[in-house]
């Protein structure tokens, strides 16, 4: 019962008045007395995180919590991309000619998720990967590869459930969502990097400070549940043999190759 209170208030939530309230409660120091049961329900290993339980001060803290130093080892291995979130990868493929794709039996155009012509013909014959992220994983997202950040944008304005229930049946939230996008080019390659909102409250922050990246950095973090798409440039990347879809997976593994290698 408790996990299904909490998904509904972390996942669900897409009306603008009780998002607001969600938030107000989860920043909020009373909500500190929930943690211990928040951690339990989502069986959360406390020994990855940054400070003792007693030290996050509302459900908020804990959420977008910090891990230990190398607790989550990063592929460096030439060549190698690797997940940029703690979650489940979810869907990958390739871009059609008419570069769009399928989630969940609903098409996706990439001109739709991008906002531009000119950045949508970047990806054209390029590949993608999508993750979620579930109320038990860590929040916070890693560069999948070594580069310099080109650009950064916004789009959308409200964001409605992206579980399995609102990708079905939900209209194309991965296009429509609030999103930050943030391209870094790698190799004389781009990867873009979408970061999508998954309640009204909308809330994506970064944390780079430079525009030089390093594989495995961290550059952002998501206050509610969330998702990550990852849009590869042309031929550039080809998803590793072993991966399999859907299957968890935790930042730095590695899920494909560059033609750099």
């Amino acid at each position: 019962m408790k996990k299904v209170l909490y998904q509904w208030c972390i996942e669900l939530t897409s009306n603008r008045f009780t998002s607001f309230l969600l938030k107000a409660f989860t920043s909020s120091r009373l909500s500190r007395f929930v943690n211990r049961s928040f951690v339990r329900t989502y069986n959360i290993n406390t020994d990855e995180m940054e400070k003792p339980l007693h030290e996050y001060k509302s459900l908020q803290e804990l959420f977008v919590r910090k891990l230990k130093p190398d607790v989550r080892e990063i592929d460096l291995r030439k060549g190698h991309v690797v997940s940029p979130v703690d979650g489940v990868i979810a869907f990958t493929g390739t871009l059609t000619g008419d570069q769009s794709f399928y989630v969940k039996g609903q098409k996706y155009s990439l001109r739709e998720l991008l906002g531009s012509e000119q950045k949508c013909n970047r990806y054209k014959n390029g590949s993608y990967a999508i993750f979620y992220l579930s109320p038990s994983h860590y929040h916070r997202i890693h560069s999948p590869v070594t580069g310099s950040v080109v650009d950064q944008w916004l789009l959308g304005k409200k964001s409605y459930p992206v579980n399995d229930m609102g990708l079905i049946y939900g209209k194309r939230p991965l296009s429509k969502n609030y999103r930050l996008i943030t391209e870094i080019k790698s190799g004389g390659k781009h990867v873009a990097v979408v970061k999508v909102g998954a309640l009204n409250v909308n809330s994506i922050h970064t944390t780079y400070s430079t525009e030089q990246l390093e594989k495995g950095e961290e550059m952002a973090y998501f206050s509610f549940g969330s998702t990550v798409i990852l849009l590869f440039e042309g031929d550039f990347f080809r998803f590793g043999d072993s991966l399999t879809v859907p299957s968890d997976i935790r930042v730095g593994n590695s899920i494909g190759i560059t033609e750099e290698r």
